[in-house]
């Protein structure tokens, strides 16, 4: 298997989903656009595309931010689809999926900053991918918008500050608002880069020091669960 990253700023690092590449051996690739490393040139030989986070919004032009073509991104990821591959995206990544299908991303009710729990709707407890995840999950969030929707879209989940942290957009195809890669490591470099000063004028997002005392690790299980589960679909259709 092969696994392609496209990773926006080193800060927001693909944590347990690296994790669970390197821990099945697959080939590992990255585009580190902030890095100013190429986009895919080819999408053939990919098997899973995983669009990470960034500070960016799907809006966001090559003025305001040289390293962050999105209009590209939702190419690549537009061909990814058209192949056939699994798409994951996270966060930014989620919304640039959203925006290459035709759905419009927005702004979130809420800001989440922090861990907070996602229900999961009827229809993603009936999903094959997340049944594991039971009724209610405690997973990351570092987030101000959410992913737009298509007409085939299902929402998997959704959380008291935002209706989209988990879209279904195909079988193969699915954004992921919320963060079930962070680490404390990647946490520690998320607060890093951003400014947490005002954290007390809004309901979900919490203190730097309360960041770093959650445990991380169910959420990551679940999600290497996820990405197992996901891993043995697709094979089954190559």
């Amino acid at each position: 298997m092969h696994i392609h990253f496209i990773i926006h700023e080193y800060f927001e690092a693909p944590g347990a989903y690296e994790s669970w590449a390197k821990s099945h051996g697959h080939t590992i690739t990255y585009s580190r656009v902030y890095e100013g490393e190429h986009l895919p040139q080819r999408v053939e030989d990919v098997d899973f595309l995983i669009v990470m986070g960034g500070p960016q919004a799907p809006g966001t032009t090559t003025d305001q931010c040289a390293h962050f073509d999105a209009k590209r991104e939702q190419g690549v990821i537009s061909k990814a689809i058209h192949n056939g591959k699994v798409v994951i995206g996270v966060c930014l990544g989620a919304q640039l999926i959203g925006q290459a299908l035709g759905g419009q991303y927005d702004h979130s009710p809420e800001r989440e900053i922090g861990k907070f729990p996602i229900t999961l709707t009827a229809e993603g407890l009936a999903h094959p991918l997340f049944d594991h995840f039971g009724d209610v999950l405690d997973v990351g969030h570092w987030h101000n918008d959410m992913p737009g929707l298509t007409k085939q879209a299902q929402i998997i989940a959704y959380s008291e500050g935002c209706p989209r942290q988990i879209v279904a957009y195909s079988d193969l195809v699915f954004g992921f608002q919320c963060h079930m890669e962070l680490t404390k490591d990647v946490v520690a470099l998320l607060i890093e880069n951003d400014d947490l000063s005002d954290a007390a004028k809004y309901r979900f997002v919490e203190d730097p020091d309360v960041l770093l005392h959650h445990d991380y690790d169910e959420m990551n299980q679940k999600l290497h669960e996820y990405l197992d589960k996901l891993e043995r679909y697709y094979q089954s259709k190559h």
